[in-house]
């Protein structure tokens, strides 16, 4: 079983402290979701435990079974065994979906002989249509047949903890379901695979109410302000984000939101 433990974590861009003492743990078979308003520092909290660029870490600890996360590059984030289903996935013209999953298992030491019917069996999971398999990665598709294409590849990888930037993004009922109930169904997996752990980034509720939260933080102004089970989401729902952070802290938040715009267009 696996552990992401994330600890007093401070972080900022461009001389804007963004983050400002994050505490979280992620275990195999659980699945946190981390609400909040824009500009509240969820990506970023995504960017600095993945390694994107351009973040600088001011203090705290991430660690993933006691390995220092933060000493790695990205790559090896990824090998270890960390995965991002990002928020705004990207296009690669000229780089086939397959060979960047080949390549994928292969330096992880996974064989990649059964590539192919994984592939398929994956797709029709989640609906995704197979014609998408032999086209360069994300390249014309919709804002959807992205999403599912990300799932796709979670599912193939298996990582051991996955953070979800915002999966419902863009997404319709139909492509929501499917992509959410598959990222369930791996977080409750038994067998000789461990269950994925899951970290999933949102604004809204109705992502939950596919893929089941353990637990349900709310990260206002860089801090998570309030911890708690399913109920929290349902308590969001009703009352909004204003009862967690004041005025004066959104327009910090705003003003934090700016300055990661201005750098990463996110």
């Amino acid at each position: 079983m696996s552990t992401l433990e994330i600890r007093g974590l401070r972080a900022g861009v461009a001389g804007k402290e963004i983050l400002t003492g994050i505490d979280l743990t992620i275990r195999s078979g659980e699945v946190h979701a981390v609400m909040g308003p824009n500009g509240a520092g969820k990506s970023t909290l995504a960017g600095v435990v993945m390694g994107k660029p351009g973040y600088e870490v001011l203090d705290g600890s991430v660690t993933l079974d006691g390995t220092d996360v933060l000493a790695m590059a990205p790559w090896e984030r990824a090998t270890a065994g960390l995965h991002l289903v990002m928020q705004y996935p990207t296009e690669v013209p000229g780089v086939m979906l397959h060979d960047v999953l080949a390549e994928a298992l292969t330096t992880r030491g996974r064989p990649t002989a059964e590539l192919d019917a994984t592939l398929r069996a994956e797709a029709a999971k989640i609906g995704f249509d197979e014609r998408f398999l032999d086209r360069a990665l994300n390249v014309d598709l919709s804002g959807g047949e992205k999403k599912r294409n990300e799932t796709l590849q979670l599912a193939v990888l298996a990582p051991k903890i996955v953070i979800l930037d915002e999966l419902d993004s863009g997404l319709d009922i139909d492509a929501l379901r499917d992509c959410a109930r598959r990222v369930e169904e791996m977080s409750n997996q038994v067998g000789d695979d461990e269950p994925l752990g899951v970290l999933a980034i949102t604004h809204y509720s109705r992502l939950l109410q596919e893929l089941q939260p353990d637990h349900v933080h709310i990260l206002a102004n860089g801090r998570i302000v309030e911890s708690g089970g399913p109920e929290l989401a349902t308590q969001l729902e009703n009352d909004g984000y204003s009862a967690f952070a004041g005025e004066a802290d959104s327009d910090d938040a705003d003003a934090s939101a700016s300055a990661l715009s201005d750098l990463f267009s996110i």
